[in-house]
Order: C-alpha cells, then structure tokens, then sequence
C-alpha cells in the first residue's frame, strides 16, 4: 500500500510517502521518501505504527471571572484513547480561582499523561 503524509513537526510541511503492507494487525514499512529531516521519517512511522495526539480543552470553572478553564495533555496519547479521555475531561468542574499549570488529572487514563490547566481563571 502507498500513503502520502504532509508532515506536521516543522513548517516545512514535507510531502511524505510511505509503502507499507499490513498483515496480523502489524505494519511493515518498506519505503518513506520525501522528508527533508529525520523527524518526518519518524512523524510517518509513528503515524503508521501508533498514531497519537494531544488533547487541548476546556473545563467548568464555578465562581470564576470566566466560565472555562482551558486545558491540555502532557504528552500525547493513543489515537484511539481520545474519545476515552474526553470522558474524563468534561467529568470535571474546578473552583476558582484556577492557576495555569496545576494539574487536575495525574497520569490520565495511566496513559503517562497529565492534564493541566493553561489559562487562570481568577474569582468573579
């Protein structure tokens, strides 16, 4: 099979594409061409193998100057977790005041992520 990527780690937004077969749930890579540095090679391979992303949301804050805290992942995980953790995100509502960088949830879902405020949100 032939799969093309643009790649996403750098502005360059390299045109890549892969060969591979899959067979058993597993895939074989035999060819990646048009990445113009190795973290496109490894961004296709990740993409092919384990597919995975970050999650960026929002979360209830009561008695706060503003309705939502927005948050985020520490590092990202499965594709196939995400809906998984929003789950466990929207279970949230913090109290304010919300200070950036607390964590709400340690290692969410034990996926070795943390989720973690990035805007304070002071009280009303």
């Amino acid at each position: 099979m032939q799969r093309k990527f643009t790649c996403i780690i750098c502005p360059n937004g390299c045109e890549i594409t892969a060969e591979y077969d899959t067979a058993a749930g597993s895939v074989a890579i035999h060819s990646i061409e048009g990445q113009t540095c190795p973290r496109g090679e490894e961004y296709v391979k990740q993409e092919l193998t384990d597919p995975r992303r970050t999650i960026a949301s929002s979360v209830l804050v009561r008695g706060g100057e503003l309705p939502l805290a927005s948050v985020r992942l520490t590092a990202p995980i499965p594709k196939a977790k995400i809906f998984d953790a929003m789950r466990e995100i929207r279970k949230l509502a913090v109290d304010a005041p919300v200070v950036a960088g607390t964590v709400l949830i340690e290692n969410l879902l034990g996926l070795g992520t943390d989720l973690v405020v990035t805007k304070s949100v002071g009280l009303r």
